[in-house]
């Protein structure tokens, strides 16, 4: 996994330095100046670590821990400059991974990052099997939840079932009378339209972000693609 970091903090110079430092290592790096910015790049720029700042302006680093405790897709760094074991525990309480008190020593903040980086690489190992992920969109094999940018699609069960056996095989062209026995059963006494129906009302539900996904063969059927933004 190449490992995406994003440096919060409105300190220009350690912002730079933490900055220079991760990307010798090889880390993407982006940076904000404040709460609201760090926000806005963890949407554009999907980080996997984000090295953050407790007080900046706008809004807090513990405010923005608050606002992204549901996401497991990120783990964080928090750095401070109190001392306090009473700080320590509220950023850990608001989801933080990690506490650094400032000043400190740059090739720690690197070692780190690298612990965060293998610590999520290594949870999303293990999720893998469970979940298949094409660029924004996530679908979980157990639960039967697909999200789109974190926030769920609500799908009938026979559209997650096809939908699930689509991005399970990508790039592999299912037939519809493929389609109707695998998702329908061998039973089924509908005609091949009902498939056309549904693959309809999946891209209408993915939407304009997943529109290339689901992709027709003509005078064939239908395939998906790993090509969703």
């Amino acid at each position: 996994m190449e490992c995406k970091v994003l440096v919060a903090d409105d300190e220009q110079a350690i912002v730079s330095a933490i900055a220079y430092a991760l990307s010798r290592e090889g880390f993407q790096v982006e940076t904000a100046a404040d709460g609201e910015e760090a926000l806005r790049k963890v949407e554009s720029f999907h980080p996997h670590v984000l090295v953050l700042d407790v007080m900046m302006p706008k809004l807090s680093g513990y405010d923005v821990c608050r606002k992204l405790q549901d996401r497991k897709d990120i783990t964080i760094l928090l750095l401070t400059v109190k001392n306090d074991i009473v700080d320590k525990l509220v950023g850990l309480e608001l989801g933080a991974d990690d506490y650094m008190t400032k000043p400190f020593d740059l090739r720690e903040v690197v070692a780190r990052v690298k612990a965060l980086c293998r610590r999520l690489e290594k949870n999303t190992t293990n999720l893998q099997k469970d979940t298949v992920v094409i660029g924004a969109l996530q679908l979980h094999l157990e639960q039967r939840t697909v999200l789109s940018h974190h926030k769920e699609i609500v799908l009938t069960p026979k559209e997650f079932d096809l939908l699930a056996l689509l991005l399970t095989n990508l790039k592999r062209v299912f037939t519809r009378e493929d389609l109707l026995d695998l998702v329908w059963g061998m039973d089924y006494e509908g005609g091949t339209r009902t498939v056309d129906i549904h693959i309809q009302r999946l891209r209408a539900k993915l939407g304009s972000d997943h529109q290339h996904l689901l992709q027709t063969v003509y005078g064939v059927g239908y395939k998906a693609v790993g090509d969703s933004t």
